[in-house]
């Protein structure tokens, strides 16, 4: 028999969609069955509790809980966001309600074993409430005491050698897609980078001291399946130097009808014969294709490594053999400005093991934003504030073609007097200094 009313919350689940309101209401139940048979280390109607504190916020157009709170385990600064609700009276079982996230293993690879075994633990020690990889990228905890938080810490680390993943103003855990380890188009091992690149920074993970968060996520191609450059402060990308492969056979193939496009995938909808001019080349972003003496030809020079072309028709075309990845910087949603993509900074750097060149990169970068960035401020917004040619010089890093979006379109070109001839130099001092006077 459920604790509260919630005539609200049960107008969820009548839509055709499944709810998290019927999921709620199944662990609370299950919870109420199982009290006198475990021994469960918070109360046992706490999601009951939860569903209760829900309706009310629903009632009153606002929200019961409190903001934030500083709560933790010992020797870290991040991985525990603590929740307090404003109505412990009435709602005890969540008067202290902390999110715990925990470090997710490179490429998302889990035994079943292993997650029966945290489901166990947070069932004793938790709600019993798990959100597998939201928006956070974590295995996240929902819903513990204060008094448990130690006691969870120390069975994943010591029992199931796992660690707590990132939270506040820290290196948030680094996340990246399946890689080579499943996909054909990666173009270097994100499985490997990720995890290298977690152990090493394992102190900017758990102690935070940046300005603000700091994202690392890995796609193995432009495909962004991780979706890197709209959302990480710094995203590797998996790329490639030499021609796309073309198997001209194939081609001819996909042309007369004999090879589905976009393999197979056609939404369920008959979209007609396949037209190579009208669904390729006329939608590549640089027009860098053509068909010539029927062959079909790609000036790679121009190839922005858009994908499109691989995608639609991935039997004849094949990324190409000279492979690494690029680093874009400055990704985020919107906080203090608004939401913004990331900014080409290495077009192009090898994804070869120790991943040195890529470190220096990354430390360059992060001790100029450690140096300049305001509280709460993004990478992306630091860089929208003193400048992308800013960013070249703390890293060291040329400029070059490539991270020119398109040709100036106003004939005003900024010099620093340094970069000019001295003679030159002299001429536009006495020129200022005449008109001042």
């Amino acid at each position: 028999m459920a604790k509260h009313a919630t005539p609200l919350l049960d107008q969820l689940e009548s839509g055709p969609w499944p709810s998290f309101v019927s999921d709620l209401k199944q662990q609370a139940a299950k919870r109420a069955k199982n009290a006198e048979k475990i021994d469960f280390q918070i109360p046992a109607d706490v999601v009951d509790d939860l569903l209760g504190l829900l309706e009310l916020s629903f009632v009153d157009g606002v929200t019961h809980w409190k903001h934030g709170g500083i709560v933790g385990v010992f020797g870290y600064g991040g991985g525990v966001i603590g929740r307090y609700c404003d109505q412990p009276e009435k709602f005890p079982g969540v008067a202290h309600f902390h999110t715990m996230r925990v470090s997710q293993p490179a490429g998302k690879f889990y035994t079943a074993e292993y997650l029966r075994q945290l489901c166990d633990l947070w069932d004793l020690r938790g709600s019993g409430i798990t959100n597998m990889h939201g928006s956070t990228g974590d295995i996240i905890f929902l819903g513990t005491t204060t008094p448990q938080l130690e006691e969870v810490f120390f069975e994943l680390t010591h029992k199931f050698n796992q660690d707590l993943g990132g939270s506040g103003s820290n290196l948030r855990t680094p996340a990246d897609c399946i890689g080579q380890a499943r996909c054909e188009y990666a173009c270097y091992d994100t499985q490997n980078l990720c995890h290298t690149l977690t152990n090493e920074y394992q102190d900017e993970l758990h102690r935070p001291a940046f300005p603000y968060k700091f994202k690392f996520k890995f796609d193995g191609c432009p495909n962004c399946c991780v979706a890197s450059i709209a959302r990480a402060d710094m995203s590797f990308i998996g790329t490639w130097k030499d021609d796309i492969k073309i198997d001209q056979e194939a081609v001819q193939a996909y042309i007369g009808g004999e090879i589905a496009p976009n393999a197979n995938d056609h939404n369920g909808r008959d979209w007609g014969k396949f037209d190579i001019q009208k669904e390729v080349i006329k939608l590549c972003p640089t027009a860098c294709m053509w068909m010539e003496g029927g062959k079909l030809k790609i000036d790679t020079r121009e190839c922005n490594r858009c994908m499109h072309c691989i995608n639609v028709m991935p039997r004849a075309l094949r990324i190409g053999d000279d492979r690494g990845l690029s680093i874009l910087a400055g990704a985020k949603a919107p906080i203090l400005d608004g939401a913004q993509m990331g900014s080409l900074l290495v077009p192009f750097i090898p994804a070869e093991e120790p991943y040195d060149e890529i470190k220096e990169v990354i430390e360059s970068v992060w001790d100029w934003w450690m140096e300049e960035g305001k509280n709460r401020e993004r990478l992306g917004e630091l860089i929208k504030r003193q400048g992308f040619q800013k960013l070249l010089e703390v890293t060291g890093i040329e400029p070059m073609p490539q991270h020119v979006k398109e040709p100036r379109s106003n004939p005003y070109i900024f010099w620093k007097e340094e970069e000019v001839e001295g003679g030159w130099t002299r001429d536009i001092t006495e020129y200022r200094k005449h008109h001042q006077r």
